[in-house]
């Protein structure tokens, strides 16, 4: 029986880097993974929508290619090399990570743990297969799936899960998303750009519901030039397959043909391990933790998805820091403070065509914490860099507190926001305020210049707006 001082139990964004760390420390650890290391994010999520993103935004550039003096006539999609480029950008990202764990010496057992329980102080984990191993600590970060609808179950060819629409063979001339959530809106986004007709079926009056609403407003708008078509505060009922497809049926009753259906509705927390004499604290699938990831049987902690406090793969990583951090202060002759992660902080990253990126409150939060606020905005069509580029859809948000001055917000709609937010993350998270932000320069001529002219918008000092 091999004992080790941590076990994590899966090996996504949450799990290989809080093992890498622990390395880093010398503390010994075990990771076990019943599939390839990366999980969700690098194997069927983040990396390759992300290789699929680019290539729908090169494909649609190609096409407008003329505006910029060059032509491209009739550019054509080879689909089956598109999902190939995809296969290999992942394989090197997942490789490399399983390299860095045999050059490490890092422990690997692939395998599905089935039951944990705990003896003596010391936690048994039991898996498929496998020797039983020992643990003074337990990190679970065993991750989510997507969410079925009990009328609607994936049957993996015509009703699609996230996973599944990875896999395709050829293009569908048509799709539905149900769901306009920020994966929805991203293979939405994807497709419609690969020459697919989408259609876009939410329940809520508004896609990326969860965002500010003046940001989710325009996103619906950028979609609709696109030519995407939108059924908003309407569900589907009821579907039936077709020779052809399948036909849903709308809360409405109104009817939608269609290739293949995406269902997109959310993700659920992913679980399967009996836990013996071990009593943890449920709540819709998750499992309940402190601000520390610590659940109510000591040693034992959750991140990532499973504890759903944030589903986000580089949210899953930062608690794995956390916890490991914890971890060895824990075993330090004079253990130190360790602070808590303030969720506000994380940006929020939605990868569609034009990107959607936040951090902190939005506008209706913000007014609700503080009172009185200050909100500045810039728009992408007054940048030189942006109009260069050929793409000044969008704007800059900043929301401040007033009395305060600090900066408690940021959204941003348009070219690399994806990008751009990180600055919104930094000056949040160092709590500046509006004037702090005078001691910048920001290089021009840059698209960073939108959130500096945004900034400076909250005291109405933006030299460039109008």
């Amino acid at each position: 029986m091999k004992h080790y001082k941590v076990a994590i139990i899966g090996g996504g964004p949450g799990g290989y880097v809080t093992a890498l760390r622990l390395k880093q420390y010398d503390i010994d650890s075990v990771v076990f993974e019943k599939e390839r290391l990366g999980g969700v994010c690098l194997n069927w999520g983040c990396i390759p929508t992300k290789t699929l993103v680019k290539t729908a935004e090169l494909f649609t550039e190609v096409k407008e290619a003329y505006d910029f003096g060059i032509r491209l006539d009739n550019p054509e999609i080879d689909f089956t090399q598109i999902y190939k480029r995809k296969d290999e950008v992942v394989e090197k990202l997942v490789g490399g990570i399983e390299f860095m764990f045999k050059k490490l010496e890092l422990p690997l057992i692939n395998a599905l743990v089935t039951k944990i329980t705990k003896k003596d102080d010391l936690f048994h984990i039991f898996s498929q297969d496998q020797e039983e191993v020992t643990a003074d600590f337990v990190i679970l970060a065993t991750g989510s799936k997507p969410t079925e609808l009990p009328f609607m179950k994936f049957d993996h060819k015509k009703i699609l899960s996230s996973k599944d629409i990875l896999q395709l063979k050829e293009l569908p001339k048509t799709l539905a998303v149900v769901g306009g959530g920020v994966i929805g809106c991203e293979f939405a986004s994807i497709f419609q750009q690969l020459g697919t007709q989408v259609t876009i079926i939410e329940f809520l009056p508004r896609l990326l519901a969860g965002e500010d609403e003046e940001i989710s407003k325009r996103i619906g708008m950028a979609f609709k030039r696109n030519k995407m078509k939108l059924i908003l505060k309407k569900g589907v009922k009821e579907y039936e397959e077709t020779d052809s497809g399948v036909k849903l049926t709308l809360t409405d009753d109104k009817s939608l043909e269609v290739d293949q259906v995406l269902v997109s509705v959310g993700r659920t927390p992913s679980c399967n391990i009996e836990f013996e004499n071990l009593e943890l604290k449920m709540n819709k699938g998750a499992i309940e933790v402190d601000e520390y990831m610590r659940t109510d049987v000591e040693n034992l902690y959750v991140i990532g998805d499973l504890n759903g406090k944030q589903l986000l793969a580089h949210t899953a990583s930062k608690q794995g820091l956390l916890v490991a951090e914890l971890i060895k202060s824990e075993l330090e002759e004079n253990p130190h403070e360790v602070s808590p992660i303030v969720y506000e902080n994380v940006p929020r990253c939605t990868f569609t065509n034009p990107e959607v990126a936040s951090v902190g409150l939005t506008e209706e939060q913000a007014k609700e914490k503080y009172g009185e606020i200050l909100v500045g905005k810039f728009p992408y069509t007054a940048s030189g860099k942006a109009m260069g580029m050929g793409n000044t859809f969008g704007f800059a948000k900043t929301i401040a507190d007033a009395k305060s001055q600090k900066i408690v917000g940021m959204h941003i709609i348009g070219l690399q926001a994806s990008e751009l937010i990180a600055e919104g993350g930094i000056l949040i998270g160092k709590e500046a305020t509006i004037h702090d932000v005078e001691k910048i320069v920001f290089a021009h001529p840059t698209l960073s210049e939108i959130v500096m002219e945004s900034i400076e918008d909250t005291i109405s000092l933006s030299v460039h707006k109008i």
